[in-house]
């Protein structure tokens, strides 16, 4: 932090180093707005005005069209494929897909694999398309496969954890949601009238989220945040109600034939929460409106792979992603 005095107020602001100054003198950038009041610093939450602001500041970066639809379109001959809804802020550029077994079978038990979540997290969505393409139809005549690739796709083509109104989704799946993105993935999963036996969430952990996400969050909700160690591996977020941990371990097994887990840090954590196995941490899923826990499903694992590492490569965390729901249901094939 550095400190500066306004020329136009008495007050003092506090900035952050590379905010810069303002109109010749150092004064609060919408995305600061850190200052001191009765010799207290207090950070003040963004209002509906600092949100468009940083909406405004978002580009597009990459092709949902290209990159994802199309990938989507090359599946039709073996699943079918609904569109589910679109994105109000350009129905026509961001239209919504679930991609199911041609024929669901409420006799049988069914799997579902999301990705693009956090949309920036863009080896989730390659993996969750690679394993319908190469594997999925190993156990279609077993299980109904249920797969959204792509939950956001604005924050896709944005390279963003939030969607457009500066909300993160995996923290926002519940009934009546305010993000958009969750609200008609529950309405269109609730439709098929079928219960989740399984979920595999696909996701990321990057060095963005301390250099970026993090500090946006903090500036956002006018709450200091940690930064934590970013776990050089793959890992997994198990769930602390139903942790099913021979479940999990089938995973990380699949997963360590591709990569390499992560390890646990000196204090035995990974991004600030104790190791329960090699490779897994448990959160309460339901309790924190995540993805992995909104079907409520008897086996729930969320994936994270760590694209920043030197000892990955893209093709790599894609194939992680795949090892990971390969793995898990293997084992779900084993206890049928």
């Amino acid at each position: 932090m550095i400190e500066g005095k306004s020329s136009e107020h008495n007050e003092i602001y506090f900035v952050k180093v590379g905010c810069g100054p303002k109109k010749g003198f150092m004064e609060p950038c919408f995305l600061c707005k850190l200052f001191t009041m009765n010799n207290t610093n207090i950070l003040t939450p963004w209002n509906a005005a600092d949100k468009l602001a940083w909406f405004n500041e978002q580009t597009i970066k990459r092709s949902y069209k290209n990159e994802v639809v199309s990938k989507i379109d090359d599946l039709k001959k073996d699943f079918k494929v609904e569109e589910y809804g679109s994105l109000k802020i350009n129905p026509e550029r961001y239209p919504l897909y679930l991609i199911k077994s041609k024929n669901i079978d409420p006799k049988k038990k069914t799997i579902l694999i999301t990705g693009g979540v956090h949309g920036y997290e863009t080896s989730g969505v390659y993996g969750a398309l690679a394993f319908l393409k190469d594997e999925a139809k190993k156990f279609t005549d077993i299980f109904n496969i249920i797969c959204v690739p792509c939950v956001s796709p604005w924050a896709y083509e944005t390279i963003n954890r939030w969607n457009a109104l500066a909300i993160d989704p995996n923290r926002s799946f519940i009934p009546n949601s305010p993000a958009e993105e969750c609200r008609l993935f529950l309405t269109a999963i609730h439709s098929l009238n079928i219960k989740i036996y399984a979920h595999f969430d696909l996701h990321e952990t990057t060095d963005t989220d301390n250099s970026v996400f993090r500090p946006a969050l903090e500036k956002r909700d006018g709450i200091i945040q940690e930064v934590w160690d970013i776990p050089d591996g793959f890992y997994l977020v198990g769930d602390t109600e139903n942790p099913q941990k021979e479940f999990q371990k089938a995973v990380i097994d699949s997963v360590r034939r591709i990569t390499h887990i992560a390890p646990a840090d000196n204090e035995g954590m990974i991004i600030g929460v104790p190791v329960e196995q090699e490779g897994v941490i448990n959160y309460e899923l339901k309790k924190l409106s995540l993805c992995g826990g909104c079907m409520d499903p008897e086996f729930s694992t969320t994936t994270e792979v760590y694209p920043d590492s030197a000892k990955v490569t893209t093709e790599n965390c894609v194939k992680a992603h795949v090892a990971a729901v390969l793995g898990g249901t293997e084992f779900l094939l084993s206890i049928l």
